[in-house]
């Protein structure tokens, strides 16, 4: 993959950082940590990776999207609007009752959201049925669903790894933002979950780790998932929590909280000085 293109990502994905901690501080609620650590998922998969077309946002035929981490529907909605779904000016109605960007991302509402989700745990489940109906309906499509660390302790999470690999849905690929944090503290010390490679191998699905801010590793992922075949694959993705914004990385405190104007003033200046860089660079 050429040099332009992974510094273009890269571009694309601090905008997406950028726009989401715009929309959490002006709707003064919001989680902006998960929402950071995985601006760089996101963006690959909207603007490398997934079959899917703004004009048409219902094709039966595009690839599938699940944000099963609901909550962190600011940096799906700043990719959707990037891509060019919806205005980007829409953003600034993030949890407004003036408009349709809820906390959690709802299907009959968002173009692009293509599964509501909120209750943790659920987002998995549906993306499994979407999968399967893919095999059975002989389509093509990819279902691709992201996962917190967290939500991985819901029970219902590890009944939908069963059916997926019952099923062999290699059509499924499932990643895990693995920040380390959830909202009470440490997920190593809320509730253990590591080793979570061989948990899964054991659960049969085909498992690889990635850094989850490599772009070209990254996309060297999603390649590999698209041409494994007869297992599901899930991609462990080590992230930072708050990843860009200096203040907040790895602090289990903005899991769910909106910065004050001086933390937004602080966190702003630092956002746009990477795109500022980045521009830069792709020049």
């Amino acid at each position: 993959m050429d040099q332009k293109e992974l510094k273009t990502l890269a571009l694309t994905a601090a905008k997406v950082r950028s726009l989401a901690m715009d929309e959490v501080y002006a709707a003064g609620a919001g989680h902006i940590g998960g929402s950071l650590s995985i601006a760089d998922v996101v963006t690959t998969l909207y603007f490398h990776v997934m079959r899917v077309d703004p004009k048409n946002p219902r094709d039966p035929d595009r690839d599938r999207f699940v944000l099963s981490k609901g909550h962190t529907s600011p940096g799906l909605y700043a990719a959707l609007a990037l891509k060019g779904f919806f205005p980007v000016e829409t953003l600034k109605l993030f949890r407004s009752i003036e408009g349709d960007l809820s906390g959690h991302p709802e299907m009959n509402k968002v173009p692009g959201v293509d599964m509501s989700t909120g209750s943790l745990g659920q987002g998995i489940s549906a993306a499994v049925g979407m999968a399967l109906a893919g095999k059975i309906d002989k389509k093509d499509y990819r279902v691709y669903a992201v996962l917190g660390d967290g939500e991985i302790e819901e029970g219902q999470v590890w009944e939908a790894f069963m059916a997926a690999a019952k099923y062999k849905l290699d059509n499924l690929c499932a990643v895990i933002d693995v920040n380390g944090l959830q909202i009470d503290g440490a997920t190593a010390d809320v509730m253990p979950s590591e080793p979570l490679d061989k948990k899964l191998e054991a659960f049969n699905w085909n498992v690889i780790k990635v850094d989850g801010h490599d772009f070209e590793a990254i996309i060297d992922t999603f390649e590999k998932a698209a041409s494994h075949k007869g297992q599901p694959t899930m991609i462990l993705a080590k992230t930072t929590k708050g990843k860009g914004v200096s203040f907040m990385e790895n602090k289990a405190a903005w899991h769910g909280v909106a910065p004050n104007d001086e933390q937004y003033a602080e966190a702003h200046a630092e956002l746009t000085a990477a795109i500022e860089k980045l521009e830069k660079e792709a020049e």
